[in-house]
């Protein structure tokens, strides 16, 4: 059995078990979200370890096969979905906004998070989608390890466990009606989070590619190094007089590229595929479904 610590962790129910478990992929270099997608075969080495968040999990020898990729944590594992708005610059200058002096936070409630290949729902109330517009939006999720309060610039890596991929979906006419955007950004099941996490050591966060892919066509191809606040900035802004407590999410902006500044605008609907896209982390394909068309289809 080997000891060593995982650097890229997926969560998946087992061909061989029907049980879920961890695993790191037993080629790094896999990009499992997109080999899946392609009907590939996947081997993992088991990790030891109740969850992602458990400090003594570790890489065994034992190989198991993926049959079912999930989130990579659970809605229990993450408590609390922290999500910045208008973190990248480029994506600033599109909606022709000043750049934003502090990171512009909101809040998710985790009945949002779903994972790779599960559908993302719009619900009845942003319906017609061509009229409330249901947007992409590829983001690098920075995943918290262990509690953090108070926290230095300078030690804000300390408390990042790794980092993973995310699709902040939003419907913009509810978001845009209002100035405080909880309401469009909490319904059921909108928030792709996956493929896998790698860990703050294996990653540089600050020269990332990321992209939106939806039917196809790419939508956002950007770098997370127009990010206006870094990684390590925004654990250490927001743990300032709040605990982020470990299995926290911080899903942290968006690049240019959405769908509500294009023209014609683009919007997801019932029937779209849309995959997002990290470097070194992989793909996070979901398809959309809207909420009452599959029966009416029948």
């Amino acid at each position: 059995m080997s000891n060593k610590a995982w650097t890229k962790l997926v969560r998946f129910k087992a061909l061989e078990t029907g049980k879920v478990h961890l695993g790191q992929p037993v080629d790094l270099r896999l990009d499992v979200g997109l080999e899946l997608l392609k009907g590939a075969k996947v081997v993992v080495h088991e990790i030891s370890g109740a969850s992602a968040l458990d400090p003594t999990a570790r890489v065994t020898q034992r190989k198991l096969t993926v049959s079912k990729l999930l989130s990579p944590l659970t809605r229990e594992d993450i408590g609390i979905v922290r999500c910045l708005g208008l973190n990248y610059t480029d994506h600033a200058a599109e909606a022709k906004m000043p750049l934003p002096d502090r990171p512009n936070l909101f809040y998710k409630p985790t009945s949002v998070i779903i994972g790779p290949n599960e559908p993302i729902v719009i619900p009845r109330v942003a319906q017609p989608a061509q009229e409330v517009l249901p947007d992409y939006e590829v983001e690098l999720v920075i995943v918290v390890g262990k509690d953090a309060k108070d926290v230095p610039v300078e030690k804000a890596n300390d408390y990042i466990l790794g980092f993973t991929a995310g699709n902040d979906v939003s419907f913009r006419k509810h978001q845009l009606a209002v100035t405080q955007w909880g309401f469009s950004k909490s319904f059921d099941d909108t928030t792709p989070l996956g493929p896998c996490i790698v860990s703050a050591s294996a990653i540089d966060s600050t020269k990332l590619g990321v992209k939106t892919i939806l039917n196809g066509q790419i939508r956002q191809d950007g770098t997370t190094a127009n990010l206006v606040f870094d990684a390590a900035n925004v654990v250490s802004y927001l743990s300032q007089g709040t605990t982020l407590k470990a299995g926290t999410v911080i899903y942290t902006g968006t690049p240019k590229g959405v769908g509500a500044f294009a023209n014609p605008k683009v919007f997801l609907k019932d029937g779209d595929h849309v995959h997002v896209w990290v470097e070194h982390i992989g793909t996070l394909a979901n398809p959309v479904i809207e909420e009452g068309q599959a029966k009416a289809r029948l």
